[in-house]
């Protein structure tokens, strides 16, 4: 059996504290009715069901970009995750606005399937605090949730997707861990931004901005990351990973490349 987000948190966790009251559970159940669709019973005259319907919830899919919120950050390499989530949201025609759990958030759908997009408006090193409840308030499995990120072991502008792993040294990756109790059971897209030249410090070279061939190689990754996202809709994490991961094994492999 999947492991939700919900069931992360325990007893008298986030999940149980929002959905006490009827009127949370009723909000719960307004949102996630969209996502519910009817498929008819077959009909047999030994059963008694058989004029009924019954009824299946499609688990919608959580797609997060990790970045940190204002205006000084915008276009930085720590917010690539921001464009790619901006990218995607202006290509399905969905709306990001303030959510309670302390994100953008968004939802539609994309090829028939639910999507929910999220933005943590936490700085980078607390995203968990918002996609951790945000995960359990809609009762997703962990394997329903893709992460987008910078990653410095990568060269700039080459994606890596994979259903599960580690943090990598990633503070906001390992903030989801910390909040999902553990467990690293959610799929990562990992945007290349390259290595710090010579001995510049990590932290300050993520807060820059690219120069104009990084920007460039960023925005065509971030377009082949839409059409990435959407494989994964259609066609699971894994299917999605094996395409996908092979177009983008041979990209920029120079070391001048890796300082953009």
């Amino acid at each position: 059996m999947a492991m939700t987000a919900a069931s992360v948190f325990g007893s008298g966790g986030c999940l149980e504290l929002l959905t006490s009251s009827k009127a949370m559970r009723g909000k719960l159940w307004t949102r996630l009715a969209p996502f519910i669709s009817k498929r008819h019973a077959s009909t047999s005259q030994t059963s008694l069901s058989s004029s009924s319907s019954s009824c299946s919830v499609i688990n919608p899919w959580l797609f997060v970009g990790l970045g940190n919120p204002g205006e000084k950050y915008q276009c930085t390499r720590h917010n690539v995750g921001f464009d790619m989530i901006d990218m995607f949201a202006q290509s399905q025609g969905i709306s990001l606005t303030r959510h309670p759990f302390k994100a953008l958030f968004g939802e539609g759908m994309v090829e028939g399937v639910p999507v929910l997009l999220a933005k943590p408006q936490t700085y980078m090193n607390l995203s968990g605090e918002s996609v951790g409840p945000l995960a359990a308030y809609y009762k997703l499995p962990l394997n329903r949730i893709l992460v987008a990120f910078d990653d410095m072991d990568l060269p700039c502008g080459v994606l890596r997707l994979q259903p599960k792993g580690g943090y990598g040294r990633h503070n906001g990756v390992k903030s989801l861990i910390y909040h999902f109790r553990k467990n690293r059971e959610f799929g990562r897209l990992r945007i290349g931004i390259g290595r710090p030249p010579g001995q510049m410090d990590p932290k300050a070279f993520v807060l820059q901005k690219f120069n104009k061939t990084g920007r460039e190689r960023i925005d065509s990754a971030i377009e082949e990351g839409v059409e990435i996202l959407k494989l994964v809709v259609t066609k699971g994490l894994t299917e999605a990973a094996r395409s996908s991961n092979v177009d983008q094994k041979y990209k920029h492999l120079t070391t001048h490349d890796m300082q953009l």
